[in-house]
């Protein structure tokens, strides 16, 4: 396995609130330097989750998302507060986005999103034994809140009514998980 690039230098070249652009200035094992930009976020840490109310069915919300400037079917999402683990955010997320609270979570897994130019990933988390509990979040409006069969997401997929990758990789991953778990359930549990 090659070893990781050496960085020369960093520079930073814009920062908001949410983000910091830098340049990496690198030289790879071979002797060749380039410069690459990345999109680093500012400690964010966040979850993304898929809600079963049965073994058959996933929860899909839809909301305006302003990168696309539309309505996209999604997965309630949220970032993690301070004090919080990733369980306890993914059911406060529940609570907010869905007016639903998890009697069992399991976090999947750790997911990237462009990881050749942004800085973030975020834990997938399982949510089964669905009660009703609302409590007010953050988004500006209610959001749609969609009961699919699993069976349906490829299809979903195909016809691209469903297209925001990280939810799509979450689903598939909560559908092996849930076709391959034994009878006493595997991951971390809350």
């Amino acid at each position: 396995m090659r070893s990781l690039p050496t960085i020369l230098k960093t520079e930073l070249l814009a920062e908001s609130g949410y983000f910091q652009i830098e340049a990496l200035h690198l030289e790879f094992s071979n002797g060749q330097q380039r410069i690459y930009e990345r999109l680093r976020g500012t400690g964010y840490q966040s979850v993304m989750v898929v809600a079963l109310p049965d073994p058959e069915h996933a929860l899909l919300v839809r909301e305006y998302a302003v990168g696309v400037e539309q309505r996209i079917l999604g997965l309630p999402k949220g970032g993690v507060e301070l004090g919080e683990s990733y369980l306890e955010a993914a059911n406060r997320e529940l609570k907010e986005e869905i007016g639903l609270s998890a009697g069992r979570l399991c976090e999947l897994g750790q997911l990237t999103l462009a990881p050749g130019h942004l800085c973030h990933s975020y834990r997938v988390i399982l949510a089964e034994d669905l009660n009703p509990c609302k409590t007010l979040g953050d988004e500006p409006e209610p959001l749609e809140v969609i009961q699919v069969p699993l069976a349906s997401i490829p299809s979903l997929v195909a016809c691209g009514e469903l297209h925001e990758a990280r939810a799509i990789a979450a689903l598939f991953m909560a559908m092996n998980h849930v076709t391959t778990r034994s009878p006493f359930g595997r991951g971390k549990h809350s």
